[in-house]
C-alpha cells in the first residue's frame, strides 16, 4: 500500500496528464453486461488506481483495489467528501448528468468532521430504535400484499411489482408514513422515478415532490411524534433543523430503497439461475442467506460510488493524485480483487466486503442489518408463497441496467402456479 506524501499543490491537473491520455471511458455496452471483465482489464493495464473519464470526458480516478478503497475510505483527512473541493468544476456544465450525485447538497452525505459526526449520530440513534422483529413482520405483511396483487396471474415481472416496491414501503413505514394511503403510494412511485427514471419519466419533478412530501412528514411529526425514525430524529438533542432532517431522511430513504431493491432482485436471479441453489432453496433458509451474501461480493447493488476528493496532492496505488481530483470508489472491483481472493475463488462465507462502504462515511450502523431484514424477508416470503417459482425467460435474455453506478436488472420475469386465495 503506497504511503501518502504531501507536496506543492496545484489546483488543476496538468492539461497533458499522461495518465489520462490512456483513460478508460466509464460506460458502454461492456460495462453494462460484463463489468467484471472490464475491471480485470483495467487492473491489468493500470493497476489498483485507474484513470477514467466520466460523462463528457471529465477525468477522475477509479479505485479498483480492495486495500486502496479501504485506505481511501478510512483517511478522511486525505480523501474528503465535500465535492466543492473538485478541481473540475470550471469544466462541468449545469445540466451534467451526474450533477445529482456530485452537486453539493446540505445533507449528511457531503458533511465532514464534527458536523458529519453530529448528523450521522442522529441517523444512527434513530435507526437503532427500529425493532428488527417488528420490521420483519411489516416486511412480510408488505410482501404478502404485493404477492396477492399478482399471485393469481401465474406470471409477473418482479423488479417493478415486488423488488422495488417492498423496500420503499418498508423504509417509509420506518419513517412514520401511513401504510396503504394514496399519498404513500404516490411517494413510493416518485421515489422510484427520482432514483431510477424510465422512459417518459421526469426524475427532477419526482424528486421535488419527494422533498415536499418529506417536509410535510417532518412537520406532522413535530406536531404529533410517534415511534418512528422521523420523530426520533426530531427529538434528538443534537437539535437538527427541519431542513437538515428532510435532507437526511431523503438520504436514508434513497440508500434503503434502490440498493435494497437491486439486492433482492440480484439474489432472486442467482437463486433462479444457479444450480447450486436450485436443489434445496425451497426447503432451506441457509441457502437464501448464502445467496444474499454472495450477491454482495459478486453483484453488489452499488458497484461504484462517486466519490471522494483529494484534500492535497498525495500518492495512492503508485499514482500521483492531485489536490481536488475526484476518486470513484470501485466497490464491485474491490470486492473481487484477486489480492484478497487467490485463484479467483470468491467465497461467500465471510462478510468483509465493501458493499456498505467503509470508514466514517460507511452506511451508518444498523442500516446494513435493517437492509438485510428487508432483503431476506422479501426473498424468503416470495419463495415460501410461490414455491415453484421459475424464470420466465432464458437466463441469457436477462439484461443489466445501463448504469455504471448501480448493478441491477432491467427486468426479472417469472412464472409460477397461480396462487388461490
Amino acid at each position: 500500500m503506497s504511503d501518502t506524501t504531501g507536496s506543492t499543490s496545484s489546483k488543476t491537473p496538468p492539461p497533458g496528464c499522461p495518465a489520462h491520455g490512456s483513460a478508460v471511458q466509464l460506460g458502454g455496452l461492456e460495462y453494462q453486461q460484463t463489468p467484471s471483465q472490464l475491471y480485470r482489464t483495467m487492473r491489468r493495464d493500470h493497476g489498483a488506481v485507474a484513470p477514467v473519464l466520466l460523462d463528457g470526458d471529465i477525468p477522475a480516478w477509479l479505485v479498483l483495489g480492495y486495500p486502496e478503497v479501504s485506505y481511501v475510505t478510512s483517511h478522511d483527512e486525505l480523501f474528503a467528501r465535500d465535492s466543492r473541493r473538485w478541481n473540475q468544476w470550471p469544466n462541468i456544465p449545469a445540466d451534467w448528468p451526474l450533477m445529482p450525485f456530485v452537486g453539493h447538497q446540505p445533507s449528511v452525505l457531503f458533511t465532514e468532521g464534527p458536523e458529519h459526526q453530529r448528523r450521522a449520530g442522529v441517523i444512527t440513534q434513530a435507526l437503532e430504535g427500529v425493532d428488527q422483529f417488528e420490521l420483519a413482520r411489516e416486511c412480510q405483511s408488505i410482501a404478502e400484499s404485493l404477492i396477492a396483487s399478482f399471485g393469481g396471474s401465474g406470471q409477473t415481472e418482479l423488479m417493478s411489482t415486488y423488488a422495488h416496491a417492498l423496500p420503499a414501503r418498508a423504509v417509509l413505514w420506518m419513517c412514520g408514513m401511513p401504510q396503504g394511503s394514496a399519498d404513500t403510494e404516490q411517494l413510493v412511485d416518485d421515489l422510484r422515478i427520482s432514483l431510477d427514471a424510465g422512459e417518459g419519466d421526469d426524475p427532477v419533478a419526482a424528486y421535488m415532490r419527494v422533498g415536499e412530501r418529506i417536509m410535510q412528514l417532518v412537520k406532522e411529526k413535530r406536531d404529533r411524534p410517534g415511534p418512528d425514525v422521523t420523530s426520533r430524529m426530531l427529538q434528538d438533542p443534537a437539535g437538527l433543523s427541519d431542513e437538515e432532517i428532510v435532507q437526511d431522511l431523503i438520504s436514508v430513504i434513497a440508500a434503503a430503497q434502490q440498493p435494497t431493491a437491486n439486492w433482492i432482485c440480484n439474489t432472486l436471479r442467482l437463486l433462479l439461475t444457479d444450480e447450486r441453489f436450485a436443489v434445496n432453496v425451497s426447503g432451506g433458509r441457509v441457502s437464501v442467506g448464502d445467496a444474499l451474501n454472495e450477491v454482495l461480493w459478486l453483484d453488489t447493488p452499488t458497484q461504484n460510488f462517486i466519490g471522494r476528493w483529494a484534500v492535497r496532492d498525495t500518492q495512492l496505488g503508485g499514482r500521483l493524485i492531485r489536490e481536488g481530483d475526484c476518486l470513484v470508489l470501485g466497490l464491485a472491483a474491490a470486492n473481487t480483487d484477486p489480492q484478497i481472493w487467490p485463484e479467483s475463488h470468491v467465497g461467500a462465507e465471510n462478510s468483509s466486503h465493501l458493499s456498505f462502504s467503509n470508514g466514517e462515511h460507511r452506511c451508518p450502523y444498523p442500516a446494513p442489518l435493517l437492509a438485510d431484514v428487508m432483503a431476506r424477508t422479501a426473498v424468503e416470503t416470495l419463495l415460501e408463497r410461490l414455491p415453484d417459482l421459475v424464470l420466465g425467460v432464458d437466463p441469457s435474455e436477462l439484461t443489466w441496467r445501463p448504469s455504471i453506478w448501480m448493478r441491477g436488472l432491467n427486468s426479472l420475469p417469472v412464472q409460477f402456479t397461480p396462487a388461490v386465495h
